[in-house]
């Protein structure tokens, strides 16, 4: 199977990036090493998000960080731990081949701006703007819900690059689309939903919150309904190139965002239990299930929901 041919039944196109197929890695879960992003290409994957890099190194909290809550659902708190923009700029200065889109993450409009001068002339398909982490204090979900906030820090992520640029969008006080509406008419060319959402688990033995942050971001199986929900609302009234993310760790869960109006997906917290083979895998049963119905190109099925009322 030639993954690269343009004409490939899995191809897809995302604005003005071309994918071999619709499968990504969603920031967060791996994501900081060269060697990890090879290995996930090999794997077959269409393109990698970066963990969410900050100007200055972060160390993240401390431990416990991640509840495993059953039934492929999880619980984390990791503070978005990265190694900061000039450490990360030099890990990925040797990429030739990866499609790398870097995850951003920052307090303010000038911090994007600095950081995406020193990304923009590394070989890398575009940025995916973090807007919405439901833990971290000044830099998440608190810029997200301020539509002035993410406007100005989008403008000032598009008057740096001329790379294509994703809002990554979660579920606050804010009317998704609403929010969405905000980042593409600032410059954002496509839009990511969802991020975790704010949840907490208690001890009942010790009578104390699970995790050492205590708020946490809930992900995996239990989210992806409100994935589905906000990526068929974005991209049905706005029109716009959407990544659906949330919940996504079967085949069955690609083909269910395509049709809500998702043109990729992004994959992650699977990964703890199944490992990077897991993209292989279901690119594999996305080609018998793209040729069991008749269709050319799996980018037929991005929003057949829509023309239901």
């Amino acid at each position: 199977m030639n993954f690269n041919d343009k004409n490939y039944k899995l191809s897809v196109q995302l604005d003005k990036i071309h994918l071999r197929n619709p499968t990504m890695l969603a920031s967060g879960i791996l994501g900081i090493s060269q060697s990890i992003f090879e290995r996930l290409y090999d794997e077959n994957i269409g393109a990698v998000v970066t963990k969410s890099i900050s100007v200055n190194p972060m160390k993240g909290y401390p431990n416990p960080t991640i509840i495993p809550l059953g039934g492929g659902s999880y619980l984390n708190a990791v503070g978005l731990s990265n190694p900061g923009v000039a450490a990360f700029s030099k890990e990925l200065s040797e990429n030739r081949n990866i499609p790398i889109m870097i995850s951003l993450v920052g307090s303010s409009e000038k911090e994007f701006s600095k950081m995406v001068k020193v990304f923009d002339s590394l070989k890398i398909i575009g940025y995916e703007i973090n807007l919405s982490c439901p833990h971290v204090s000044k830099m998440g979900m608190e810029l997200g819900d301020d539509p002035e906030a993410v406007n100005k820090i989008v403008r000032a992520v598009r008057i740096n690059t001329n790379k294509p640029i994703s809002v990554k969008v979660g579920v606050g006080s804010i009317d998704v689309v609403e929010l969405a509406r905000v980042a593409i008419e600032a410059g954002a060319n496509i839009i990511t939903a969802i991020n975790t959402l704010r949840a907490m688990s208690i001890d009942i033995e010790t009578m104390m919150p699970v995790l050492s942050n205590l708020i946490g971001g809930l992900s995996g199986n239990a989210i992806k309904p409100i994935g589905i929900r906000c990526v068929y609302e974005i991209s049905k009234k706005l029109q716009v190139p959407v990544i659906g993310c949330g919940g996504v760790s079967s085949w069955q869960d690609v083909i269910e965002y395509m049709i809500a109006g998702a043109s990729a997906v992004q994959i992650g917290s699977i990964l703890g239990s199944s490992g990077l083979k897991i993209f292989t895998h279901i690119t594999k049963d996305l080609k018998k299930y793209v040729e069991k119905k008749g269709l050319r190109n799996i980018s037929e099925l991005i929003g057949i929901a829509h023309k239901y009322q």
